[in-house]
């Protein structure tokens, strides 16, 4: 659960929830450690999920409200939902009839998922459980599913087989989200193999586009998932600080707001 760096709240919440789905309980001790944060930082994280139900306080410390309870990656779908349904709706504009696309398996690139679902045509090849059911679901779409082990907490793989799969195809776009957006270092994961994933795949697209809210410039991340080099275009909610708009003007990095 050592995370190394602090995370800003966005990135946190989902940090923490995922060290729930690994252990099912934490203490308030050991989260404040692990996110280099307060003790007190953690215990307002923990009522902000509390208020959401998607965590349960105990004494000095917090649990899933049931094991058998919505997934980890069900309740990160609803942190900052709303910015993330902009920026999808936003990205979807980008996308055509008769488009091969790549979806990482972000709630973020999810929300993407929803609005293209009526696009015709479409060939998505995806490492996600959720994102490939919910276009299964509602859409036309030629599906493939990047398969390998199965992380339970994202509902979704992330392994070499993965990424071989992935890199069978040559998408038109890929859309990918990060836990960070850094000046210097570019796009960031919280976890190692999430980055790995990314950093597999991504070049093998012709055009890669991160999906990304406000709260991701200049937060904290262990792993590099692209460079500005690879990525083509940045969707937020709103401008980013002179630092990154700066680092992304330099490296020929579009950056739209939705």
């Amino acid at each position: 659960m050592t995370q190394g760096t602090a995370l800003n709240q966005s990135a946190r919440l989902e940090a923490l929830l995922s060290a729930l789905a690994d252990q099912g309980a934490c203490s308030i001790a050991d989260l404040a450690t692990a996110f280099d944060v307060s003790e007190e930082t953690i215990r307002r994280d923990i009522r902000r999920l509390e208020q959401d139900g998607a965590v349960r306080k105990v004494h000095g410390g917090v649990r899933l409200p049931d094991r058998r309870a919505e997934a980890p990656w069900r309740q990160r779908l609803n942190i900052n939902a709303e910015a993330k349904k902009r920026i999808a709706a936003h990205a979807a504009e980008l996308v055509e009839p008769g488009m091969t696309l790549l979806l990482d398996s972000s709630t973020t690139v999810f929300w993407l998922a929803r609005r293209i679902a009526s696009v015709r045509d479409l060939t998505v090849v995806t490492n996600s459980l959720e994102t490939a059911g919910e276009l299964a679901a509602l859409s036309d779409a030629r599906i493939f599913l990047a398969g390998g082990a199965v992380n339970p907490a994202y509902r979704a793989s992330f392994d070499a087989d993965a990424a071989a799969y992935a890199n069978r195809f040559v998408p038109d776009l890929a859309f990918f989200s990060i836990v960070a957006v850094d000046a210097a270092h570019g796009f960031l994961d919280h976890e190692p193999e999430e980055a790995a994933y990314a950093r597999a795949v991504l070049p093998n697209a012709r055009k890669a586009v991160c999906l990304t809210d406000a709260s991701k410039f200049g937060a904290a991340g262990r792993a590099q998932a692209a460079d500005w080099s690879q990525v083509a275009m940045i969707v937020t909610d709103q401008p980013p600080p002179a630092a990154v708009a700066a680092a992304a003007r330099d490296g020929g990095v579009e950056v739209r707001i939705a």
